[in-house]
Formats: C-alpha cells, structure tokens, sequence
C-alpha cells in the first residue's frame, strides 16, 4: 500500500502549499533571470547582477521554509524520502528485475560462452588509472584474456586491427568513452563482439548498456560467461560515436587554447562574445521535425539513440540503444526574459513549452554553418567543415555483457505516470502478482 499511498500524499502536499510552490518557482526565475545577465555582461553589471541571483535564490530558500513552517518542512522532507523509496521499489517492479528487459520491449539476447581468443585493449590513463588500480591486467590473465595496454604514442585503430588479424574473437575496451568508440568501430567492421569495461571517468556508454560502473573487475566476466544484443552506432562526419556530439557555444569555449589552463576564468571571458542572437559564435542551421528551418548559435546535441532530458528521473540517459534513431535537441536562449521562463517550465516538468526548446529523433541530420564548427564527440573536442552530417548504424555492434551484471539504465527503469504505471500500482494496491 505504501507505493500507492506515497504518491497520493505527495500530491495532497503539493496541493495544499500550491501558493509557496509557486512563489519558489517565481524565485528561481528571477535568480535565472539575473544569472543571465552575469553570464552575457561583463564588470559592474555581472557583479550586480550575479550578488542579485545569489540574493534572490537565497529569498527563495529563506521564504519557502518560513511559508511552510518547520512542521510543514519536515513533512516535506519526510514524503520526499517515501516517495525516493516507493519510486526505487516501483522502478524494480516496473523494469521486472529480469535482465535484458527494459521499457518499450524486450532486448533480444543471448547466453555465451567463453571466448576462444579475446583481447582487451587498455587506456592505462583513463579514470585515473583505473587500469592500474584494478590490476586489470593480471584479472585478465586469470581469464584467459589477452591484456593490451596502449601508450599514448600508441594508433588505437591500427592496435586494433592488428588484433582481429592475428585471431582475436572478442574485443573489449578498458578507458573511457572516447576508447570505447575506436575500438568499437573496429568490432563493428569485423562483426566481432564487444565488452565494455568501465574504466573512464564516466562511463556514459557502459551506464546505458547496463553495465555496472562501480564493477569493474566482474565486468571482465562478459569474455567468459556473458549474453549478447546488438546496439546501434552514431557517425559524424565518418566518424563513430557512441554517445553524443554537441556543437554550439560549449565546443567553442573548450577548444580556445586558454581553457585548458582556466577552464572558468576563459568561460566566463568568453560567453558574453557567444551567447545572445548576435553572438560570435557561428549559426548553426537544420531541418526541424515539422520539415522547417532551425538556427540557433547555442547547442545543438545529436546522441547515438534520445536521451530522457525532461525527467529528473532518469536524465541524462537513454532509454534503448536500439532504435535506429539519432535524438536531437536544439536549445536557444536569447534574452534575460526567455532564460527565466526557460528555468520556470523546466522547474515545472514543462520544458518542451519553451519556444527555444526542440527535441525529436530522425535517422539522419545535416547541420549547416558558414565556417568550421566547433564539436565534442564523446568527449573529444574537434572542428568540423560544414555541412556536418550525421547518420545511424542501426544493430551493427554485437555487444557481450557479464551474465550477472547486465541490468537497466536509469532511463529505462524510469517509473512513468502512463497507463501501464497506472495498472502496476492498481496490481500492487489488489494484491495481484506482477509478472517478473
């Protein structure tokens, strides 16, 4: 009952101190508001306007506790943790705890075995040396792996290749999300399985497989005793990525040869010259979803299947990588007023109602500009000729996982407010079984 009462409480909350609610998101807009102008000007103004910001957020905090009174706070407080509990449990119940199951459909699998001659290639200076720190190569060895670790002088691609040529079976990649994708591409050209060992930084691609980051060791399992899908690939310009590829304001600021030295000091020098409808940054052109133009100078991010960015929940991430469809998203923010409605609506759960806002999928994209456009691809700042176009390889890559470890991105186990949600809880409040 606790899962179907949570949510109820919630909204009776919510309801009931509906006029604070309103008043913190009026807050924060003015906050973003200001925040803007700190970012777009530079001496008197952005510090006038950046102490605003900081006033008017402290406003916000200060007003929301004193208008619900302690009492009410920790009431508050209490039901965000009920709903954190009932929302993980319902997340297991929804996703089903079986591996390979996710929203939107089953991902076909199989069982495998152990690999007849499997390489694993290694950044030993991705994630801090990870490669090091998890004797990955002597955990290799007790597999039966070939350990490969790479200097930085080292051709990823042709180490790669000079692996398939002399009979590797499986490849794998030990580093970050950038290594991943070399080696990728290359069991992708040989239809060769592929393991994804977490040893960047991040490890965004591992994340959305399902592999498990914080398992880096018992990620080697995949090469012994493993199941295997296929996933898609991205390609810009010829090139393989596995994550995403932003173009616009971020990737001019990165690639300025000060950045690497002030990364925030070089920013805040350099947006105020970027941002805005007259901004030095090139003009970015493309083809929305209704067929029509879109510009913008700001971002435009094209991901190797769509991110959830609407949703706290699961933000960030992506729900398949399977769909054969590029996810696009254009963002332009032109003025002070447009930057506080932005930040309300997102408050709000509400930002595809921001008219500088798009989101959609497409199967290919072309990007046009006047000049040579800054881009990070995974990670990996690079300049591009335009037009940069952008295209999907849909099932190419045959991904092995650990046989114990393959469980749902933060996307996928999303609980949703749909219907098939709807019918889990009713399930749940009758006592029916819900199938696993």
């Amino acid at each position: 009952m606790l899962l179907v009462a949570a949510p109820v409480a919630g909204a009776v909350f919510v309801l009931g101190n509906l006029l604070a609610l309103i008043v913190v998101l009026l807050g924060v807009s003015i906050a973003a508001a200001f925040g803007w102008i700190a970012l777009t000007h530079r001496g008197a103004p952005r510090a006038f306007a950046l102490v605003a910001a900081v006033v008017a957020f402290l406003a916000v905090v200060v007003g929301f506790v004193t208008a619900l009174a302690v009492r009410d706070a920790l009431i508050g407080l209490a039901l965000v943790a009920v709903l954190i509990f009932a929302g993980a449990s319902l997340s297991r119940i929804a996703v089903g705890g079986r591996q390979g199951r996710i929203r939107g459909g089953e991902v076909a699998q199989r069982r495998t075995g152990a690999a007849e001659r499997a390489v694993l290639l290694m950044n030993p200076r991705s994630g801090g040396g990870k490669v090091e720190k998890f004797d990955l190569v002597g955990e290799c060895r007790a597999r039966g792996v070939e350990p490969i670790v790479l200097s930085p002088d080292d051709d990823w691609v042709q180490k790669t290749v000079d692996a398939v040529e002399a009979g590797a079976t499986v490849l794998g990649a030990a580093g970050g999300d950038g290594t991943q994708a070399l080696v990728a591409t290359i069991a992708a050209e040989h239809d060769l399985p592929f393991v994804c060992i977490p040893a960047g930084t991040r490890n965004h691609f591992a994340l959305d497989l399902g592999v498990d980051r914080d398992d880096v060791v018992g990620s080697l399992d995949a090469f012994v005793d493993g199941v295997e899908q296929r996933v898609d690939l991205g390609v810009v310009a010829g090139r393989v990525f596995v994550n995403n590829v932003s173009l616009g304001v971020y990737g001019e600021i990165v690639q300025s040869d000060e950045y690497r030295d002030a990364k925030v000091k070089t920013s805040l020098d350099k947006l105020p010259d970027l941002l805005g409808s007259d901004g030095d940054a090139p003009e970015l052109r493309l083809t929305g979803p209704d067929g029509g133009p879109r510009t913008t100078r700001q971002l435009v991010l094209v991901s190797n299947n769509p991110y959830e960015l609407r949703r706290l929940g699961g933000f960030g991430t992506r729900e398949r990588m399977d769909t054969g469809q590029l996810g696009i998203t254009t963002l332009c923010v032109e003025s002070t007023a447009e930057a506080a409605q932005m930040t309300a609506l997102g408050l709000a759960g509400q930002l595809d109602r921001f008219g500088g806002y798009d989101e959609w999928t497409a199967s290919e994209l072309v990007v046009e500009a006047d000049v040579p456009v800054a881009a990070g691809i995974d990670g990996e700042f690079v300049r591009l000729e335009p037009p940069v176009r952008f295209s999907m390889r849909p099932g190419v890559l045959r991904v092995r996982l650990a046989h114990h470890a393959p469980q749902a991105s933060p996307a996928a186990a999303m609980v949703r407010a749909d219907v098939a949600t709807v019918r889990v809880l009713w399930n749940i409040a009758r006592g029916v079984p819900t199938p696993s």
